[in-house]
């Protein structure tokens, strides 16, 4: 790996992953591993952009009053051990001490060490 790549690395851990600045500490279940760190506090992440807004609905489908909720989350991808989430897939996010929200993966990449993941989940 060159110079500058470390660099970007430790910027992105220091800086954007650091949970004193940007990121908050949350566990994250992904294909039934969950990962909260060294000290099973959560892995620093950040989820930005969640947004609320109505639903494409099918004709045949009549339920009222549910959302699709989009968001885009960032973690480093030694945090979850080097595996990239994959599109499509489910994937838990912790939301406070006992509750996780539910998440498909709509898009994924992984470059320079950091994960990028456009999730999407539906919602009342």
């Amino acid at each position: 790996m060159s110079g500058f790549k470390d660099m970007v690395e430790a910027d992105n851990k220091n800086v954007f992953l650091n949970a004193g600045e940007f990121a908050e500490l949350n566990k994250v279940i992904y294909d039934g591993v969950t990962y909260d760190g060294e000290n099973h506090n959560g892995i620093p992440i950040t989820l930005t952009s969640l947004k609320e807004k109505d639903r494409r609905q099918l004709v045949s489908d009549h339920a009222q009053g549910l959302f699709l909720v989009s968001g885009i989350l960032h973690c480093a991808a030694s945090d979850l051990g080097g595996v990239v989430p994959e599109k499509g897939m489910k994937i838990k996010i912790s939301d406070g001490p006992a509750f996780f929200r539910n998440f498909t993966v709509a898009a994924s990449s992984c470059s320079g060490g950091m994960i990028r993941l456009e999730l999407e989940a539906i919602d009342e």
